[in-house]
């Protein structure tokens, strides 16, 4: 990947992380790691996608404020909060180790945020 072509591929695969922290959230029992994990990974794919269809290369890293930056300095300004997405990168990583289950209101903030990217990216690259 990081061909200017296939940032739809990446909007395919950010759509089925939204699904699944959507469904990870919407079970009798939340799975709150997996809703956060996959909210991260939505949100990093959609600032990749924008990236790619502005014809931009990007570091192979989960840091959603950093490739966020590099978004702004190709022009695209999502408006979304450096706070909120720093938050939201912590699930890259530590949603797969021992200890560490966000709480529900925490995976649902990771959720609204990672909502708020998708929002932004689908417009911006024109995607129904």
């Amino acid at each position: 990947m990081n061909d200017a072509s296939d940032w739809l591929e990446l909007v395919t695969k950010a759509e089925g992380d939204y699904v699944m922290a959507l469904a990870a959230l919407r079970r009798k029992r939340p799975i709150t790691f997996a809703a956060c994990f996959h909210a991260q990974q939505c949100a990093e794919k959609y600032l990749k996608a924008m990236l790619l269809a502005y014809g931009r290369r990007f570091a192979r890293i989960h840091d959603l404020a950093a490739l966020n930056k590099q978004c702004e300095e190709a022009g695209i300004f999502t408006g979304i909060s450096k706070d909120a997405l720093q938050t939201l990168s912590y699930y890259a990583i530590e949603t797969r180790y021992f200890g560490t289950e966000p709480l529900i209101d925490e995976a649902r903030n990771a959720l609204e945020t990672a909502r708020a990217v998708r929002k932004f990216a689908r417009k911006f690259l024109g995607v129904k």
